[in-house]
């Protein structure tokens, strides 16, 4: 029978493989360039390969299986040329975010901030990385919903996730938590100060963090990449 969740929304064996995979490779267990097989996933989980396929396919469409007709489906290596598109186009977005959230931020919108700061605060202190990862995609859903643009963070959300695997990398390897928390406070600082100019200033260098980790990553770890040669 299928289950159910909190929204009432129906679950099927596919969305339970799909949330098991995308958390494998989110959070690097299953690192770029690795190979998977449906039969493997398709006994772990007591189903035929149908469900499984279509696992794989929802994965594929989000760039994070390559399957190719009679060889291993891989985990998608990292492309420099998406990250560069992604994080252009989250540039131009999130700035735009941040502007307007600036200009219309109010007490309630202030609270939210500083009670998302505090959640951060609490993932550092615990050391729990994967809570962290969640709570700073809810930090950037509040700027949106700020600034009356709750659309814009599907299209953040998008590209977020394409890069979410390199700042797994990052966070994990090089404990960066601190340095991204304090990006986000100013941030919010700027939005709270009604200060547009310094929160897409303040935006811009967040984004710019990922930068030393890339150049970590293609330095130590270059077949992580399809289009770096090693």
């Amino acid at each position: 029978m299928a289950q159910v969740n909190l929204l009432g929304e129906r679950r099927t064996t596919v969305d339970d493989i799909f949330d098991f995979l995308h958390q494998e490779i989110r959070t690097l267990n299953l690192r770029p360039g690795d190979k998977i097989s449906e039969a493997d996933i398709a006994a772990r989980f007591g189903v035929s390969r149908q469900p499984v396929r279509d696992a794989f396919s929802r994965l594929a469409n989000l760039d994070l299986l390559v399957i190719r007709p009679k060889r291993a489906t891989e985990v998608r290596r990292f492309s420099m040329r998406e990250i560069v598109k992604s994080r252009f186009v989250r540039l131009s977005v999130e700035t735009e975010v941040l502007r307007r959230a600036a200009e219309q931020c109010d007490p309630v919108g202030a609270a939210r901030l500083e009670m998302a700061l505090a959640s951060q605060d609490k993932a550092i202190l615990d050391g729990d990385v994967d809570r962290f990862g969640i709570l700073d995609y809810e930090f950037h859903r509040v700027l949106c919903e700020i600034a009356k643009a709750d659309f814009a963070f599907d299209v953040i959300m998008t590209e977020k996730a394409k890069v979410d695997r390199l700042c797994m990398l990052g966070l994990s390897k090089e404990d960066r938590m601190p340095e991204l928390v304090a990006d986000h406070r100013a941030i919010a600082g700027a939005v709270r100060g009604h200060d547009p100019d310094a929160a897409s200033a303040a935006g811009k260098l967040h984004l710019s963090r990922l930068d030393e980790t890339i150049r970590g990553i293609t330095g130590s770890n270059a077949d992580y990449f399809e289009d770096i040669g090693t």
